[in-house]
């Protein structure tokens, strides 16, 4: 019987969403509950789920597109068997799984660094010697100034051994450990021997991508969950559960390390190490201050007009631009990037006793991640457009939540742009980048009363704060170009017209 897949229906605050990832493809074979889409919305993955034992029969709705609540994205046939070719998928790693014993040794390094990146950390070893892994699967990560690496299996087989802990300190293309390519491994021989079904790790199998990201920050694995969904599926509801209930239970007498430390004075206190990124924050921060000559100029900006532009086409914009919503980031790049033709000192860096100065405008734009600041770079915005720069924006967001932001993405920039109004902030002090010479800051918007034509007006005002380097930039070069920004966004019809 063939089944329509639909999207969930989504709260009154959800628009839409998006096809995030299909993780079942059209005649391979799913069991009831099994997860074989997510539908990523503005506020959290939603996972979508087999109907029943069969087959995926017909995907409606491919990774990326925009979809609505309880729209049509698939269609599934029930009791149906997986095509031929999925069957031979899946029957693969169980006629390789008899032979125990690799048939050939290659060995794990660290990826290639770029050459502004001098080593890396090993961070955390997600299998150890002897566990089976499948191809592609994520087994190391390794921690740099800028980014983490992931570092996945060459092959369906094992680990073998393990030359690299973590905490060490490693160079580019330098070997980790080394794997046993067709290796059941101890863990996976007995598996082998009962079921012919594809490698998947336990996590995968019975938990989703919600339910893994709070199993991950909870340290706990699948095994320690019990879980209460449909088939005894974990929950992110489970995690949370065994999380308190790991807190509350009483500590074993074997592992006296885990109570918090006691400061001098007797009261709980808890230390833990810097991360590198942590680190290289901190230290090129002050470098930055030491070595530059800082001075911010401040300004403010009349914001309605941009709000008008925007709550009269964001609709129109959407449509038009598939589904890409129009915010305030955009403009300012935009008038960012036409002040810095106008004040090319703006757009220089500092290498030594030189002065670069760049004929091209790459803006970094500040993300927030948990694993601390990020700043990936727009590159040659004067050649992109509104939804050119809102879309590779989101695309920033959504990888820097999930770790996937690589090197490439924040090589470079020639100026930068941060947004501290997100959190709330009405004022701030932005420090630079270096070698760049110059941060501009946004602030919150906030309604006070201006003089305008000699009677005071509610405008929706915000503060400009404009961070640079005395050494290159004037102060007169400075305040003009804050000037430039105000003026573009007060009138935004000067973008267009580059006047």
């Amino acid at each position: 019987m063939s089944i329509e897949i639909k999207a969930p229906t989504f709260p009154e605050s959800v628009a839409d969403g998006t096809v995030a990832t299909w993780h079942k493809q059209p005649g391979e074979a799913c069991k009831r509950d099994e997860l074989i889409v997510d539908i990523e919305t503005d506020k959290v993955v939603l996972e979508v789920v087999a109907p029943a034992d069969g087959v995926l029969e017909t995907i409606v709705k491919a990774e990326g597109d925009t979809v609505l609540s309880d729209e049509v994205i698939a269609t599934f046939e029930s009791g149906a068997a997986a095509s031929s070719a999925s069957v031979e998928k899946t029957a693969a790693p169980a006629a390789a799984a008899p032979a125990s014993s690799a048939s050939e040794t290659v060995e794990i390094k660290t990826p290639t660094f770029p050459e502004s990146v001098a080593d890396g950390t090993v961070a955390t070893w997600y299998k150890q010697p002897g566990e089976a892994c499948a191809r592609d699967e994520h087994i190391v990560d390794i921690e740099t100034d800028k980014v983490v690496l992931e570092v996945v299996a060459p092959a369906a087989g094992a680990i073998g051994e393990i030359f690299k802990n973590e905490g060490d300190t490693v160079q580019s293309a330098e070997i980790l450990g080394n794997f046993l390519v067709g290796a059941s491994g101890s863990a996976a021989a007995p598996v082998a021997e009962t079921a012919p079904v594809a490698v998947e790790s336990d996590e995968d199998g019975v938990a989703g991508p919600a339910a893994r990201k709070a199993l991950a920050e909870a340290g706990l694995s699948a095994a320690q969950v019990k879980g209460t969904g449909k088939g005894g599926r974990i929950t992110k509801e489970d995690v949370d559960a065994a999380a308190k209930a790991k807190t509350s239970a009483p500590v074993a007498a074997a592992a006296p390390a885990a109570m918090p430390a006691l400061g001098a004075d007797g009261r709980i206190e808890k230390r833990v190490p810097m991360t590198r990124l942590r680190a290289t924050i901190a230290k090129r921060l002050v470098e930055a201050q030491q070595t530059a000559a800082l001075l911010t100029t401040y300004n403010e900006v009349n914001m309605g007009p941009v709000m008008e532009i925007r709550k009269k086409y964001k609709d129109e914009f959407m449509k038009t631009h598939n589904g890409t919503k129009l915010g305030f980031m955009s403009f300012f790049v935009k008038a960012a990037t036409e002040a810095l033709k106008r004040f090319p000192a703006v757009n220089a860096s500092i290498d030594g006793n030189d002065m670069v100065y760049h004929g091209y405008q790459d803006i970094g734009v500040a993300v927030s991640t948990n694993r601390g600041l990020m700043v990936p770079v727009l590159r040659n915005t004067e050649a992109m457009g509104l939804a050119d720069i809102e879309s590779t924006i989101m695309d920033f967001a959504i990888r820097g939540r999930d770790g996937k932001l690589g090197m490439d993405d924040m090589q470079g920039g020639t100026f930068t742009i941060t947004n501290g109004g997100t959190f709330g902030s009405l004022m701030s002090t932005p420090i630079i980048n270096p070698p760049q010479t110059a941060i501009l800051g946004m602030h919150k918007i906030q309604d006070r009363p201006m003089a305008v034509n000699g009677q005071v007006v509610i405008q929706p005002m915000m503060y400009l704060a404009l961070s640079y380097d005395h050494r290159m930039i004037d102060g007169k070069e400075a305040v003009q170009f804050l000037v430039t920004i105000k003026d573009l966004l007060e009138d935004p019809a000067r973008l267009l017209l580059e006047i």
